[in-house]
């Protein structure tokens, strides 16, 4: 089957992939965009377990004040340079955990956190875990894996404070 350049760069938009790696998933895909996605996802999620165990030594601090400022969170990502700690898309991940933070107050980054013999509901206590709150169907941790597939870093949230005025409900 012929693949186009306007299939490309339709997987291309959709997935943030290079422009070689759509093209080769469209070819194993045979042409089929959603197949060629899932392709993607799954060479992706290989790329999240080879960078997992990589240093992150850079990064930013990003803060977040929601509407009335009774609300607000800090938090800290981590990538391996300071290159992609410049990027737009970088600045923009971190803005969104602390957005996250600020919105569904959980309690610990990770399952590994949560104390030995502790009853805690990790989809709510566990910012990995949570529902990201720009799109339901993924969960924060999903939004982290791809932004090191796109950014081809390894990519951390190491901690994160939550304010909240006492007496706000």
């Amino acid at each position: 089957m012929e693949i186009s350049t306007a299939m490309i760069k339709e997987l291309r938009e959709q997935s943030g992939a290079g422009i070689m790696e759509c093209r080769n998933a469209l070819i194993e895909a045979e042409g089929a965009i959603e197949k060629a996605q899932q392709i993607l996802k799954k060479q992706s999620l290989i790329k999240v377990k080879k960078k997992s165990s990589r240093s992150t030594g850079q990064g930013v601090i990003d803060a977040y004040v929601h509407a009335g400022g009774r609300i607000g969170a800090l938090v800290e990502v981590n990538c391996e340079t300071d290159f992609v700690a410049r990027t737009e898309e970088f600045k923009e991940l971190a803005h969104d955990m602390a957005m996250q933070v600020a919105a569904m107050n959980p309690q610990f980054v990770s399952t590994e956190e949560i104390p030995e013999g502790a009853y805690i509901e990790p989809e709510t206590a566990c910012l990995l875990r949570q529902s990201f709150i720009k799109d339901l169907s993924i969960t924060v941790q999903d939004v982290i894996n791809e932004a090191i597939a796109k950014l081809g870093e390894n990519i951390k949230v190491s901690r994160f404070a939550r304010f909240e005025l006492s007496g706000y409900k």
